[in-house]
């Protein structure tokens, strides 16, 4: 018994000294990602309200002309909206102009240059051209595949640094300052988001899930290490019962009060890399054109009618307009103008996606009749479309919900309600959450996207619906952090200074003739005989 607490004593306390930096650096880090979100981006508001407003009395082709005039033949999503000052279609990636059919070529540095001035509303002339990326930066991980980007800067206050796509005629991405420290101090160190190592998936994947694991072991060891070394005393006193004096009391006092909320949470932020089977299992799966009934026919959409356009509109201005087929009528999705506000990202990561937000005056549109459609499309319409793609499959349960359930939610709102949850009898159990107002599949929650719901985001986010919406749980969540992080701490100080300590003993007792004996000499203090 004695060999074996000796093991469970030096096991955690080396491990800790190999992860006690990377454990401080989560828990510092979580703070901050609190309120700073994940990595810099331009969030769809943001991006609306860059667009310049669009002008229908400029349109000179339906957008099947312009599709037959640049060869398009597969548009899987079609938008309408200004490009370079004039009105264009954009399918998928590919940008035909309304008024002539050109088709957008990559546009040059000056004109580049241009857009980013007038994103931020700066002159010409205090925005740096810096250089062309044509490999993930640091802050463009995500954005590979509209690569390559032109990289400028402003001579602003802010330090801003803008990202313009050569492409599609667009910023899209700006950074400044704030946003950089910001990731820098948060998401970046605690993802371990560092470019170098992120452009390589695999070493990237690796390393987490290792360093995850290990971590999940050290905690463990950590708190049987603190039951067996734990000796109540009679009467009970806490701090008499800890077998230690000094920085280790401490140490032990935050590993007993704030350990297993550290064993949960690395291994909640383990399960966030979906290591395991059963995190990647799939269950019932609807294809986009459940709801559509099928790809979309841009010939349905006649070409804009000024009049009528501006009507509907009224006094905002339209920004965008994307052409979309919804129960197998043709729909315009209007995008008014309207001012934006910065929208801090949550959930930064979910054991299933959910595809839909919250957007502030849009307006759907018939393409047939340019009326637009006030209500929502029908719970019978919804079921209708689900049984006839899983017609095997029995619905136990159809509800429409005008609050968040426990799996489908958003601390900020920024998700749709109402939303239709209908419960199928397949064999993964799985829940279908769809919006009314569009007639599209949100999400598709099965049993094990359940649990993992609650195994990651339970255990990681503490987003449990007691509390999840209070300022109480900014203050819980902050506290077990710094709870955490002092337990880390102080076993980090202590773990490296034990090897310290090792280290000069070790030198001390080397042989004088050795290198490390004569170094440990030379920088001893001399002996009262030879300073005699």
């Amino acid at each position: 018994m004695r060999h074996l607490r000796k093991w469970l004593i030096l096991s955690h306390r080396y491990l800790g000294i190999a992860l006690g930096l990377v454990f401080v650096t989560w828990f510092a880090s979580g703070i901050v990602m609190i309120y700073a979100g994940g990595m810099p981006q331009l969030s769809p508001e943001l991006r609306r309200e860059s667009l310049a407003p669009l002008d229908m009395s400029a349109v000179r082709l339906s957008a099947a002309e312009a599709a037959q005039r640049a060869l398009v033949t597969d548009a899987p999503r079609t938008t309408m909206l200004t490009v370079l000052g004039r009105p264009a279609y954009r399918f998928g990636t590919r940008t035909v102009f309304a008024d002539t059919g050109e088709t957008l070529q990559p546009i040059d540095g000056p004109t580049a240059r241009r857009l980013a001035a007038r994103f931020i509303g700066v002159p010409e002339s205090s925005i740096e051209f810096l250089h062309e990326v044509r490999r993930p930066d640091q802050w463009t991980l995500t954005l590979s595949r509209a690569l390559p980007l032109l990289k400028f800067r402003a001579q602003d206050d802010a330090g801003t640094e803008l990202y313009v796509s050569p492409r599609t005629a667009e910023v899209v991405l700006a950074t400044t300052n704030r946003d950089r420290l910001l990731a820098w101090t948060g998401v970046i160190p605690h993802w371990l988001y560092f470019a170098p190592l992120r452009l390589n998936q695999p070493l990237w994947y690796a390393i987490v899930v290792y360093l995850s694991e290990i971590g999940v072991v050290m905690a463990v060891l950590g708190l049987v290490v603190g039951v067996i070394r734990f000796k109540p005393t009679r009467p009970f006193r806490f701090m008499a019962s800890i077998p230690y004096a000094g920085w280790m009391k401490w140490h032990f006092v935050t590993g007993a009060v704030f350990g297993v909320f550290t064993l949960t949470w690395v291994f909640s932020g383990l399960l966030s890399m979906e290591p395991f089977a059963w995190t990647n299992a799939t269950g019932l799966e609807f294809e986009r054109e459940v709801m559509t009934g099928g790809p979309l026919e841009i010939a349905r959409f006649p070409k804009a009618e000024p009049r009528a356009w501006a009507a509907l509109a009224g006094d905002k201005v339209i920004k965008e307009v994307e052409l979309a087929r919804i129960q197998d009528e043709p729909y315009y999705v209007v995008r008014l103008g309207f001012d934006a506000k910065p929208v801090r990202r949550e959930r930064l990561h979910q054991p299933y996606p959910i595809t839909g937000r919250v957007e502030q005056d849009r307006l759907l549109v018939s393409a047939t009749t340019l009326s637009v459609k006030h209500d929502v499309f029908s719970t019978e319409s919804i079921i209708e479309r689900l049984k006839a793609a899983a017609p095997d499959i029995p619905i136990v349960e159809q509800a429409v919900l005008t609050e968040y359930d426990s799996y489908y939610y958003s601390r900020l709102n920024q998700t749709p309600l109402p939303v239709v949850r209908v419960k199928f009898a397949d064999p993964a159990e799985t829940w279908a959450y769809v919006d009314p107002s569009m007639s599209q599949v949100l999400a598709t929650v099965h049993r094990l996207n359940r649990v993992e719901r609650w195994l990651y985001n339970g255990l990681h986010s503490l987003d449990f619906k007691f509390w999840y919406w209070s300022p109480a749980w900014d203050v819980g969540v902050i506290l077990l952090c710094l709870g955490g992080l002092a337990s880390s701490a102080i076993g980090t100080v202590m773990g490296f200074g034990r090897l310290w300590r090792g280290a000069r003993s070790a030198m001390r007792w080397a042989p004088r003739g050795t290198p490390a004996g004569r170094a440990v000499r030379e920088a001893a203090p001399p002996s009262p005989l030879e300073r005699a």
